[in-house]
């Protein structure tokens, strides 16, 4: 074991970990590697026995139950005739409003992010319909696909949501009360984008085409008859979490049921969409436990080198307000997010960032959701914004076309981080009412 003072151990460490991650070695194997060297040049206790005992107690929790389950109800879903349904059932009722149709991306986004936990599937649901509708109604590109690349982030924040599931195991908090905390931030942020899309329409009146010929009322409702069955599932869903009538693990369950009832009841449940489901959702489910295992043991490994516990003390010396220090996490997670992947972002980070967190007095379920945003923003930043290669192979534009559209949103983000900074209540104000701690 070799002895190394905190910051030249630190300073070593980064590098190794930028050097591994730039050869193109998988993020799991990666962390695993960093904690490796932070155990050889920290301490002499046994290495294999840290890894076996952090890996198994990482991976059988009954918390992570729930991520395979909510990301295979996503993936059903994304295969049926939801997307069409939604746009026929919304649009009737939009064209009043400055901007028309582009709203049904975000409102589409919205109702599709409380049955997905996953961005990508709700930009892609949503615009395989919305984007060639609007293209041909002649509504602005840019407008359109800016709109719908922010409104597809609304699956990480909108519950049931995956990177919700990492935080909570990562952080050790309820995922219960991570994913209470993110439906009035969703709401905000839809409220962000629906109000900028109104301004840009109002000072952009001959870039909006003239609304469609009116539809009586009862045709409205015959049309939106249709999301009936999303609205239930959604609203059943979330009502047993704030009563509190079963668990985030026992609410996926019945998540994946009802979207395998929908399906059928949609006639896209067929032998070879379930397969691809299964598939899709193992492949997806296997990568986020693999580096969920490598963090947990980088995780056990920086307590032995006592990196964390030293930020968390400079952080006190500092005497940073907690506004101070979610503005320097900011700086540092739009920088991240330019780079990495959310999930990794979060598992990456957790180790150094949650004692300063905790340490500045910050509640760590709001810290979840100010995370999950900044996960949010990291999908529509170039270069490895994953929403923006979904939206660059759907509308044949090049990524950064779809950058530049996507940047306002970007920035309604950032007012959003802002918001809830200043305001925390609105994060916190569910789960305070489901779980009132007095």
């Amino acid at each position: 074991m070799m002895s190394l003072p905190l910051v030249d151990l630190a300073l070593v460490l980064l590098v190794a970990l930028i050097f591994i991650l730039g050869s193109g070695i998988w993020i799991a194997v990666a962390i695993g590697i960093v904690g490796y060297i932070a155990m050889i040049l920290s301490t002499s206790v046994p290495v294999g026995s840290v890894l076996a005992t952090t890996v198994w107690s990482a991976s059988a929790s009954w918390t992570l139950a729930a991520l395979p389950l909510f990301i295979w109800m996503g993936e059903i879903l994304f295969r049926t005739r939801l997307s069409e349904e939604m746009f026929r059932g919304l649009s009737p009722w939009l064209q009043w409003l400055p901007g028309r149709l582009v709203h049904v991306n975000v409102i589409g986004c919205g109702i599709f992010a409380a049955v997905s936990g996953s961005s990508a599937a709700t930009c892609a649901t949503i615009g395989k319909i919305s984007l060639p509708e609007l293209e041909k109604r002649g509504y602005d590109p840019g407008l359109s696909l800016g709109s719908l690349a922010g409104s597809g982030t609304l699956g990480l924040l909108i519950p049931p949501s995956i990177p919700m599931v990492v935080y909570a195991v990562t952080a050790n908090v309820s995922v219960l009360q991570v994913f209470l905390a993110g439906f009035l931030p969703g709401l905000l942020v839809m409220v962000l984008y629906s109000g900028y899309i109104m301004g840009w329409s109002l000072l952009n009146p001959s870039k909006v085409p003239p609304r469609d010929p009116p539809l009586p009322f009862r045709e409205k409702l015959r049309q939106s008859t249709r999301l009936i069955p999303c609205l239930v599932l959604i609203l059943a869903v979330f009502f047993a979490l704030v009563l509190g009538f079963a668990t985030a693990t026992e609410c996926a369950a019945w998540g994946v049921s009802g979207s395998l009832i929908l399906a059928w009841w949609s006639g896209t449940l067929t032998r070879k969409t379930f397969f691809e489901s299964v598939m899709s959702a193992t492949r997806l489910t296997c990568m986020i436990m693999f580096i969920l295992a490598g963090a947990a043991f980088a995780t056990a490994a920086m307590a032995y080198t006592g990196i964390p516990a030293a930020l968390a003390e400079w952080v006190k010396g500092q005497n940073l307000t907690p506004s101070m220090l979610a503005l320097y996490l900011s700086v540092m997670y739009i920088i991240l997010g330019c780079l990495i992947d959310g999930i990794s972002m979060i598992v990456l980070t957790a180790v150094v960032v949650l004692p300063m967190v905790q340490q500045a007095g910050l509640d760590l379920i709001w810290f979840g959701i100010y995370l999950v945003i900044h996960v949010e923003m990291a999908q529509i930043t170039p270069p490895v914004g994953f929403n923006l290669f979904v939206l660059q192979n759907m509308s044949g534009k090049d990524t950064m076309t779809v950058a530049k559209a996507a940047f306002p949103f970007f920035i309604l983000l950032l007012v959003s981080v802002f918001i809830i900074t200043e305001f925390p209540q609105i994060a916190l104000f569910l789960p305070r009412l489901a779980f009132p701690t007095g």
